[in-house]
């Protein structure tokens, strides 16, 4: 993992951890993170956060993907309408069948052309194809598999897609405590953070027992703690 440098930042580098991850983490704003700092009597103005986030939040992404396992072989596809100054934008996601974020994008535009875009992003970030791909009944994911010779076995059942529908959700919490996102970029740069951080704490809890779930949940502060070691 690449060091980050918090050089010449009157906090500390543990504060400035733990405003981002709090603000990452959880449906937060800034502002409500500028009060729970200021609980712990620390002087911080929501503006500060922001730059904090802006900041370190994409090299922390960037060093907890490099240290995440190799998802699986089966892909779930879907796309989700936001709203963004009046207009309509679609949220393309990628998840894997236990819930990990593989990519995801923000367009203007729902047809064929981004959904091979999606799939070029895909197939290079993750250096080898799926096995099983689910995706809902839009057709223009079929002609981009077809355009790009995927010969994974296509599943266009609306059903079958519930892994991708349900990682919605944060996002739609996300979006409302935001009054809508404000613009395609600051969509993608949050994604970024809040997808990255999401597979590091997405322990599926009701699937272990408490001991276990302890020392997952412990790991993955770790991992955390590792992926924004200063230098």
């Amino acid at each position: 993992m690449k060091k980050i440098s918090f050089k010449r930042h009157r906090f500390s580098p543990k504060i400035i951890r733990d405003a981002i991850w709090l603000y990452a983490r959880f449906t937060l704003s800034y502002r409500d993170i500028e009060d729970l700092l200021a609980e712990r009597g620390l002087d911080v103005s929501y503006e500060t956060v922001r730059r904090w986030v802006l900041k370190f939040g994409k090299p922390i992404a960037t060093n907890l993907r490099r240290s995440r396992p190799t998802p699986s072989d089966h892909w779930h596809l879907d796309e989700m309408a936001i709203m963004i100054r009046g207009k309509r934008h679609w949220l393309w996601r990628a998840v894997d069948n236990e819930g990990e974020v593989l990519d995801f994008l923000v367009q203007s535009k729902r047809n064929t052309k981004v959904a091979l875009k999606l799939m070029r992003r895909l197939l290079k970030k993750q250096g080898w194809a799926p096995t099983q791909i689910v995706t809902d009944k839009l057709r223009s994911y079929r002609v981009a598999f077809r355009m790009i010779g995927l010969g994974a076995e296509h599943v266009d059942d609306k059903r079958a897609n519930n892994r991708a529908e349900n990682s919605h959700q944060p996002i739609r919490r996300r979006e409302r405590k935001m009054q809508k996102f404000k613009s395609p970029g600051s969509a993608q740069r949050f994604l970024n953070v809040q997808s990255a951080t999401y597979n590091t704490f997405y322990l599926q809890r009701h699937l272990i027992n408490r001991t276990d779930f302890k020392h997952y949940r412990t790991n993955a502060f770790n991992v955390w703690e590792c992926a924004s070691a200063t230098t």
